[in-house]
């Protein structure tokens, strides 16, 4: 190791152990999160002013933070579908109703949709009032090959259709699904759970004491599977702050500033989108405020780990234990959320991309004929969208494809791809937040006293006061 690199890394450490002593003295999480976020920050530009964003001693520092900030979203990763298993076959055995459970799919599945769409307007005025467009744009040996790179993925997304994709939510071998092992994977977990769930309800009245001693079961899993996410989520702090730094010491301020406009008009349109999440919740009954300074740690998080599914135990462990939904539906939302419906990736990212790209070719992007098609593709495209990496890119390709738009154009925003889908992120978790909470306030189960205290995520054996 060269002494620069030993530097960085004692400064790390000292932040880590900054952020254990906290913990150790209760400090609230939400404010441990604040303090990881901002810490990452400084100490990546602190790199990046000294070294710049592509020397060796970044990227050596950066390889050693990976193992603490990739290694907490692997774990995050880990705990997902044990999570949302035992979650959902626990919720199912509570309600004892199917009916129930129609109508918190139905609803979940239903506002995710509808915020798409929105978002997608949303994105399209944005586009619109920034003035973006393709024409003109030139391309780098990174661009063009990430051109080359979406127009060789182009035959899967024409591929793509809505019986196609709702035929891969059925789980041909489950324990296929369970290993992550295709995109609607998670998805199909659910489905398989509702399954298990509903066939143990099925045997309660014929076979009581087997019924019994599944629930015993169910519930003593689902205690073992909670610890486990409290035993990771406590490691939160510490994964935004490693992920914060990477970022920010490894991102290029020229190229951002090059497509100024476009991260402009990007994250106008996420905040314009983020309001009308809280208007949502403003029109269900709920502060806004007291919701947002509630959700602001998983959406730290979704913001640096830039990965939709790898929130879903902390988005679960933030609707239960700070908003007051029930774990039924927290799950529900959640896990749905993770693929279906994403509201940043799946509705504001491939509305813009297909407004500046239309010009390329000679079409009008503010006419009717092409937006009202192109919202009813984003709709419909946004069913089984990733919830990893990457999945913005799909999402783009279906909707680029199915206009018969010039793909291989949206290469040239590589650059500041990474930057983008932070906040893109932080808005689909947003929005599957929101899709449980009005889920939850429109069936009437949600638990106001959880929702009106200020405890807060119970991560140490004990309630910490915000």
């Amino acid at each position: 190791m060269n002494f620069p690199l030993l530097i960085n890394l004692a400064v790390a450490l000292a932040v880590c152990v900054l952020l254990y002593r906290l913990q150790a003295n209760h400090v609230s999480f939400t404010k441990r999160v604040f303090t990881g976020l901002g810490l990452g920050v400084l100490l990546g530009a602190a790199m990046q002013t000294f070294y710049g964003a592509g020397s060796p001693q970044v990227a050596a520092t950066n390889a050693w933070l990976d193992v603490l900030g990739s290694g907490y979203v692997k774990l995050l990763q880990m705990i997902v579908i044990p999570l949302i298993m035992v979650s959902i076959v626990q919720a199912i055995l509570k309600l004892r109703n199917a009916s129930s459970l129609g109508s918190i799919s139905t609803l979940t599945i239903g506002i995710l949709l509808v915020t798409t769409v929105v978002a997608a307007a949303i994105g399209i005025a944005m586009a619109k009032l920034f003035g973006l467009s393709a024409v003109g744009l030139t391309a780098s040996t990174a661009e063009v090959a990430r051109g080359e790179y979406l127009q060789g993925n182009l035959a899967a997304a024409k591929e793509i259709s809505l019986p196609g994709m709702l035929l891969s939510f059925i789980p041909a071998n489950p324990f296929l699904d369970m290993t992550g092992a295709r995109k609607t994977s998670t998805i199909a977990v659910v489905v398989f759970s509702i399954f298990v769930g509903v066939s143990a309800t099925g045997i309660a009245g014929k076979k009581p004491e087997v019924f019994q001693s599944f629930s015993e079961f169910v519930h003593v899993a689902h205690v073992i599977v909670m610890r486990m996410v409290t035993l990771v989520l406590r490691l939160t702090p510490f994964g935004v702050f490693a992920l914060m730094a990477k970022v920010v010491s490894s991102s290029s301020l020229q190229d951002i500033l090059g497509l100024a406009s476009f991260v402009a008009a990007s994250y106008c349109a996420l905040a314009l989108m983020f309001c009308v999440h809280l208007l949502m919740i403003g029109s269900s009954g709920l502060n806004p405020l007291r919701y947002a300074k509630k959700i602001f740690p998983v959406l730290a998080f979704a913001f640096t780990s830039r990965t939709s599914a790898g929130s879903i135990p902390m988005s679960v462990a933030t609707q239960t234990a700070r908003l007051g939904t029930p774990e039924g539906i927290a799950n529900f939302a959640a896990s749905f959320g993770a693929t279906i419906g994403q509201n940043g990736c799946a509705g504001i990212y491939p509305a813009m991309l297909a407004v500046m790209i239309a010009p390329t070719v000679g079409i009008d992007p503010m006419t009717a004929s092409f937006l009202l098609p192109l919202l009813a593709i984003i709709a419909f495209g946004s069913i089984g969208v990733a919830g990893v990496g990457g999945g913005a890119t799909f999402a783009a390709l279906i909707v680029l494809s199915a206009m018969d738009l010039p793909v291989a154009l949206a290469g040239l925003l590589i650059s500041v791809e990474p930057l983008i889908d932070m906040g893109r992120t932080a808005l689909n978790v947003s929005g599957s937040i929101t899709a449980g909470t009005i889920t939850g306030r429109v069936l009437g189960q949600q638990d106001m006293r959880v929702f009106q205290s200020d405890a807060d995520i119970n991560l140490d054996g004990d309630e910490q006061v915000v």
